[in-house]
């Protein structure tokens, strides 16, 4: 279903908002040194950033996925191969913080050097699509 033009700037203005949301908890979290918890936010970050744009590419409500690499497909996104392979990893944040086997295994591996790895990745990312978001506009 294509989205009138209402419901499209406010479907995106939804995903948008949500994004700078999740960007401040990821920050306090981050700063925090709670890494487990900024890497999820990370990635919930890059997902509703994605979805805005494939609202905005697609003129459809974005669906119910939460596959970041999918998601790039959809928004018609063409990244090099280095940056979908860094988004499927920052995707397995997302089962990795959720779930009480993998959450324990994760915690393990969660150290300050592994999270400072992934952080500069998801801001990298994170602008790299907030300005892709705006040549959608």
């Amino acid at each position: 279903m294509t989205l009138s033009i209402k419901q499209k700037k406010d479907n995106i203005k939804y995903w948008l908002n949500g994004t700078a949301h999740d960007y401040d908890i990821y920050l306090s979290l981050k700063k925090n040194k709670k890494y487990s918890g900024a890497l999820f936010f990370g990635y919930l970050v890059l997902e509703k950033l994605l979805k805005a744009i494939v609202v905005e590419v697609s003129e459809e409500y974005a669906p119910g996925i939460h596959d970041l690499a999918y998601l790039t497909v959809l928004a018609k996104l063409i990244l090099p191969k280095d940056e979908l392979l860094i988004l499927k990893q920052i995707n397995s944040f997302n089962m990795s913080t959720r779930y009480p086997d993998e959450k324990n295994d994760f915690y393990k591996i969660c150290t300050a050097g592994f999270a400072n790895k992934y952080y500069k990745e998801i801001e990298k990312m994170y602008k790299k699509l907030c300005q892709l978001q705006k040549l959608n506009k």
